[in-house]
């Protein structure tokens, strides 16, 4: 009998224990797999385990996740499972960025730390595009780093008839590098610095406001749902890079070639003949240099342009000097054209029978700033911009402008001998915000005009933005 209440006792401790354990490392939050990144494809709830298996597993990815952890906190909950569920079950997908990251992740490294930014930022690459610099989101966000345009411009990166450095791995790292710094200075935490990535700075502050806090996971339900998912599929993505092996997956071989040499030209060349003259597949050249539109390189001598080839041997050096300076080649042979190569007959032809855009538009029933954007082939940040729009909303038989305003307005300002403007500062107003108000104006102009050594701004202060 005795025996039988000490076996009993034992049992009843081991139960206990459990419970402890489960209290201990069973996450604190269950995923919503209907509020999950439109992005990514739809899952099914978690599936069901028993509370030990739970708790076992809970603490692995949490000692994986804080083995990994340099300066970003990668916090570990069940949001951040249902990515790495989502993530370790797309095992070739998976396996092909892995492959891929021996390119692009060097380039990334390199930028940030030009910039004081951590390195880890490098896995929101792969959230934003999985590393595709060919990638553009259906509003129209484009490149490895997804900027959109009046964003894009506001970091100095270049878009016009040949080029769009949105695509170019190396400046839109370093555009990106300089948005999620600036972000830093203005919210001083790492992961509300990323979610503002996704949504922007004005809804993180309106975020914080209704909080009353500055962290991301307590701000969180206040952020539209596509940036409530978007931090942890970051710290998901940051387990995946660096544990993969233990949810067997291989990476593949890297599709790009790891060791290239950079050549700076300062005529037109067309990529085709180079990839002849080096014996390389066009496509190869192409990804390696996915920033020219017309798979032209546009170089001059005042603006000589970036060429990125395979490593290559002295002799065949020989061969592309030879191509590059070649007499017969003009710049007349490479005129810009309103159609892209990869342009089908289709959609040239759909554009040809496009009106001219007027000046502006008259918001009717049923219409968004997307589907007014779609019709005029346009940004809805450019639209919002011009607007001086806040929110994406816009109320029936509102007046939109259709083009950039002027740059500045010159005829008053030669009245008051004055080169500025003023603008007083409002509650939630960063410099980027501020800047993407004015055409041609950026952080850095209005850091200069105002003398600002800092990114902080205090509601009611008046700034100058100069003009032209």
């Amino acid at each position: 009998m005795r025996k039988l209440s000490t076996f009993i006792a034992c049992l009843f401790i081991i139960q206990v224990a459990k419970a402890d354990l489960s209290k201990t490392f069973t996450p604190v939050f269950r995923a919503d797999s209907s509020a999950l990144n439109s992005n990514h494809r739809d899952t099914t709830i978690l599936p069901v385990v028993t509370v030990g298996t739970m708790s076992y597993q809970g603490a692995a990815f949490k000692h994986r996740l804080d083995s990994i952890q340099k300066e970003i906190p990668l916090d570990y909950n069940e949001y951040v499972q249902s990515y790495i569920d989502i993530y370790t079950s797309r095992k070739e997908e998976m396996a092909r960025v892995l492959g891929l990251t021996k390119y692009y992740f060097p380039i990334y490294e390199k930028a940030f730390h030009d910039a004081g930014v951590p390195e880890e930022i490098k896995y929101l690459s792969i959230v934003e595009s999985a590393l595709d610099p060919y990638a553009v989101s259906r509003v129209g966000a484009t490149g490895p780093w997804q900027f959109m345009f009046a964003t894009a411009k506001l970091y100095g990166l270049n878009i016009d008839n040949y080029v769009d450095e949105r695509r170019d791995p190396i400046q839109a790292s370093y555009a990106a590098a300089a948005y999620i710094k600036d972000a830093y200075l203005d919210f001083g935490d790492w992961l509300v610095a990323i979610a503002s990535y996704n949504c922007g700075k004005g809804a993180i502050t309106r975020a914080i406001e209704k909080a009353g806090a500055s962290d991301f996971w307590s701000i969180r339900p206040y952020l539209p749902a596509e940036t409530r998912n978007y931090v942890p599929a970051f710290i998901a993505i940051a387990y995946v890079m660096n544990n993969y092996s233990k949810h067997g997956i291989a990476p593949r071989v890297c599709e790009m070639p790891v060791k290239t040499d950079t050549i700076l030209v300062n005529k037109y060349v067309s990529l085709a003949n180079i990839s002849k003259v080096l014996n390389v597949d066009t496509r190869q050249i192409s990804m390696l240099n996915p920033q020219y539109k017309m798979q032209v390189v546009n170089g001059s001598d005042a603006a000589p342009k970036r060429l990125v080839i395979p490593q290559i041997d002295k002799a065949s050096f020989t061969q592309l000097y030879d191509a590059l300076n070649d007499p017969n080649i003009t710049s007349e042979q490479f005129e810009p054209v309103r159609t892209s190569v990869n342009e089908t007959p289709a959609k040239k032809k759909l554009k040809e029978s496009t009106p001219e855009i007027p000046a502006s538009h008259r918001v009717k029933k049923g219409e968004t700033l997307a589907s007014i954007a779609d019709k005029y082939g346009m940004e809805v940040s450019e639209l919002k911009a011009w607007n001086h729009l806040s929110k994406s909303k816009v109320a029936t038989g509102t007046e939109l402008r259709l083009t950039a305003p002027p740059a500045s307005e010159s005829a008053s300002a030669k009245k008051t001998g004055r080169n500025f403007i003023t603008y007083k500062v409002r509650q939630g107003d960063t410099l980027s915000a501020i800047a993407e108000k004015f055409d041609g104006l950026t952080v850095e102009k209005i850091k200069s005009a105002n003398n600002l050594k800092g990114e902080r701004l205090q509601p009611g202060m008046t700034l100058k933005i100069t003009k032209g």
